[in-house]
């Protein structure tokens, strides 16, 4: 399968139109609702098959974050090999009440895992709680860049981000 049939599949089973507000308050009327591949096991190993030679080496660890970014991560955990830590929002407040479960990550080379990076927030946040556990991140890596700025934004917290998809992909898969 060639990049442009896996970008022609992504575009064909997550491209909604209309009018939506992003995390970041924007208004998009294109909206990839990512939960539409992340539940297509089928595209979902495919998808994390190819993101999994995309992990910079060195990396000890990989980090989804919540919500969408756990089926992400866990599917290419496997095709990778590497522990997976599942990253919160905020911490619970009962049971373990950690804001990182799954793998430790204190002293280790931390991947952050994405499903889709628009702004970059949650990922600039995210990355910034890891690093306040003693991670090591500087690089992250998503399904699908929006590229509105998300890799900008990362760039000026010291973090790379790494795509598989961009919008332009998806454009042209059209």
């Amino acid at each position: 399968m060639t990049d442009s049939d896996l970008a022609r599949q992504v575009r064909a089973v997550s491209r909604l139109t209309g009018e939506f507000t992003l995390r970041s308050g924007r208004i998009a009327n294109e909206y990839f609702d990512k939960y539409q591949f992340e539940a297509d096991p089928v595209l979902l190993d495919k998808l994390a098959e190819e993101m999994a030679v995309l992990i910079p080496e060195g990396t000890e660890v990989l980090a989804g974050l919540e919500m969408g970014g756990i089926a992400v991560v866990t599917a290419v955990a496997r095709h990778a090999g590497l522990p997976t830590a599942f990253v919160r929002k905020e911490a619970k407040k009962y049971g373990t009440a950690r804001l990182a479960e799954g793998a430790e990550v204190a002293g280790r080379r931390v991947l952050v895992v994405e499903d889709v990076v628009t702004s970059g927030g949650q990922v600039v946040i995210s990355t910034g709680d890891l690093r306040k556990l003693g991670a090591h991140v500087d690089h992250a890596l998503c399904v699908i860049d929006r590229q509105e700025g998300g890799a900008q934004a990362l760039s000026a917290e010291g973090i790379t981000l790494r795509a598989l998809l961009t919008r332009a992909d998806l454009e042209a898969a059209a």
